[in-house]
């Protein structure tokens, strides 16, 4: 059944085969003529139906290598190798049914991802019982914020959610790459698309089915999928010469010779199967292997620029340092207490997504402050916070924001790698809040190896103070810095960043300007910044600076592959173009041969699948450098996301 399923999805197959069948039957009862006949006229409707999707094709302003297919049938048909001229049909529609099947192997795992895509939740009827888990499956996307859920052994985890029982063990492989199992304990993160161990677990849903972690990256894998890579066109521009190229061979055969049979073996070894299926073919093994490594990379496009990027600017908070930061130190002005500020600050901050802001919170949740509602609450994108609380208007941000509030704000003195939130209550300066983040380990050798790997030019773009800038970028080896910038100041800075193209790394809400307005936008998606994973060309889906290397090896490792494939493709054909100038390969033999050069050129295309290693090695701490030094304080700003 497979072989006829096979068939009838691909019908000029079928069809040609079936008249190579009525062709060698009449050949057989001694009907050459009606043979020759019969396939002439088919090949010619081939001809007639190609030149119809090539003039499509000019209109859209694309020329492609279809003109040598179409020459060499009619060559073929002219100097009557009406056989040679059914083997070039059947190639050019098996070339078809060839890139179908190397496509689906290349991008295995990108299917892989969206077959694992969870569908349904076990939402428990009773969650307050601990004693029952009975409960009622529904749709994913009728999940709840606040539900209870069961997952069963073995179960796709539904949505990201909070985990209520003490302790279970989730393979996250289809979201990170690392193949062993990580285990989670009660009130952590489990992200949709893991998979639950060996025992029922209990969970409440943090994000309904659409904004949860595996929804986000199916629709980032649907993107990548109907995405065309360049490399595609850039195979086209190798239309006019090599097309020039095959057709001086012909004529110069022909007219050596002074046989017009001679014109039409060489053209039969011209055919462009390899330039047209093998790029593509390349391409979509990159994504693929890409999306196997926790990268996903929205288009083959991506993959032709991150290969070729020669400059990188980098994001700090979140992106070159964890984004975690710790509470060093409270300091209230005049008429304050440090409890009172951090607790005001605290209550603020639940309206914030920043990471400072998270930071804060923590830090009073730890010293057992409850945190108060507010009456209303609003935040300015990059300045900071204010909420009126218990009729109090308290702001928590960026020096100078405050300052423009309370002109009584004294700039506080900070110690390497520290970050300050400020803050003023009704109108007046009521202190400062420091906190430190430490630097990701990993982040010197990630900076060293895009150094030595023809990154001309490494800059941090940040709008934390430059005090707490430069000492990360000392710390991880970045000598320019630009400090103190709003969004719009980003983009500027990165749209005057030059060698081109320019890679850009970030991972907050206010990032997604300045990464879509760069050559390469890379967004840190492990936390689940979604206005920045939306603006990106690249979502890390594992917390790890390590995976732009892996970006941009695997980027340069497909190219390469792709590229190559194109001159293997062409220099067989030449070469075997040549030997056909003297006559040595019939035009039946030829288009046979010509099918192996297609074979071969697929083959290697498919290398893109696996490559050579970023360089970077675990260290003894699990880090994936093991050059890295150890973690070191560093700072934290209020628009550094």
């Amino acid at each position: 059944m497979r072989p006829l399923r096979i068939l009838w999805r691909y019908p000029v197959i079928t069809l040609t085969i079936v008249v190579f069948a009525v062709v060698g039957v009449l050949h057989g009862i001694d009907q050459q003529p009606l043979g020759r006949i019969i396939a002439t006229v088919y090949v010619a409707g081939v001809v007639a139906w190609t030149l119809v999707g090539m003039v499509r094709d000019v209109l859209r302003g694309h020329v492609g290598l279809d003109i040598l297919a179409v020459v060499a049938m009619v060559a073929t048909l002219a100097v009557g190798e009406y056989i040679a001229a059914l083997i070039i049909v059947l190639m050019l529609s098996g070339g078809e049914a060839l890139e179908d099947f190397a496509g689906r192997r290349a991008k295995r795992d990108l299917s892989a991802l969206l077959d694992r895509s969870p569908r349904v939740a076990h939402v428990l009827r009773h969650p307050e019982d601990a004693d029952t888990d009975e409960a009622v499956e529904v749709p994913v996307d009728e999940v709840a914020v606040g539900d209870v859920l069961l997952v069963r052994p073995a179960e796709i985890v539904p949505v990201d959610g909070a985990l209520l029982t003490d302790e279970a063990s989730f393979d996250e492989s289809s979201l990170t790459g690392e193949s062993l199992p990580v285990t989670r304990h009660s009130g952590a993160e489990v992200l949709s698309g893991a998979i639950n161990g060996s025992r029922a677990i209990r969970l409440r849903a943090l994000r309904t089915g659409a904004d949860s972690q595996y929804q986000q990256i199916v629709a980032l894998v649907h993107e990548a999928e109907s995405s065309h890579a360049p490399i595609v066109r850039l195979a086209d521009r190798f239309a006019i010469p090599f097309t020039a190229v095959s057709l001086v061979l012909a004529g110069t055969a022909w007219a050596l010779s002074g046989d017009a049979t001679r014109f039409a073996e060489v053209l039969v070894l011209a055919t462009p199967c390899p330039l047209l299926i093998a790029a593509p073919v390349a391409f979509l093994g990159g994504l693929s292997r890409a999306a196997k490594s926790g990268v996903i990379m929205k288009s083959g496009a991506v993959i032709e620029q991150i290969a070729r990027v020669r400059s990188a600017a980098f994001d700090k908070t979140g992106t070159l340092t964890q984004g975690r930061p710790e509470l060093v130190d409270v300091r209230p002005a005049d008429g304050f207490e440090a409890e009172e500020i951090l607790q005001l600050a605290a209550s603020a901050e639940q309206y914030s997504s920043h990471v400072l802001a998270d930071g804060i919170r923590r830090a009073a949740e730890a010293r057992g402050l409850a945190l108060f509602g507010a009456e209303e609450a609003s935040e300015t994108a990059t300045n900071g916070v204010s909420a009126t609380i218990g009729g109090r208007r308290v702001v928590v941000g960026k020096p100078a924001y405050i300052a423009s509030l309370a002109p009584d704000t004294i700039r506080a003195p900070l110690g390497a790698g520290e970050a300050a939130a400020y803050m003023a209550v009704d109108g007046r300066f009521a202190g400062v809040i420091v906190l430190a983040d430490a630097a990701r380990p990993e982040a010197p050798a990630v900076v060293s190896w895009l150094r030595l790997h023809e990154v001309d030019r490494l800059a941090m773009l940040t709008g934390d103070v430059e005090t707490t800038a430069e000492s990360i970028g000392r710390q991880v080896g970045i000598d320019e810095i630009h400090a103190e910038l709003l969004p719009p100041e980003k983009v500027r800075l990165a749209a005057e960043l030059r060698p081109r193209p320019v890679m850009m790394v970030g991972d907050g809400v206010n990032d997604a300007p300045v990464l879509a307005a760069a050559d390469i936008g890379i967004a840190m998606g492990a936390k689940g910044a979604t206005a920045a994973g939306d603006a990106a060309d690249v979502v890390i889906l594992v917390d790890s600076l390590a995976k732009v290397v892996d970006a941009v090896a695997i980027g340069r490792h497909t190219r390469r592959v792709a590229l190559t494939a194109i001159w293997i493709g062409i220099g067989l054909s030449v070469g075997l173009m040549i030997v056909a100038m003297t006559g040595l390969i019939p035009a039946v033999v030829g288009a046979l041969v010509q099918e192996l050069v297609d074979l071969a050129t697929i083959l290697y295309a498919l290398r893109a699948l696996n490559g050579p290693p970023t360089g970077l090695r675990p260290a003894a701490d699990g880090s994936p450098a093991a050059t890295a030094p150890a973690a070191v304080t560093a700072a934290a700003g209020r628009d550094d996301a």
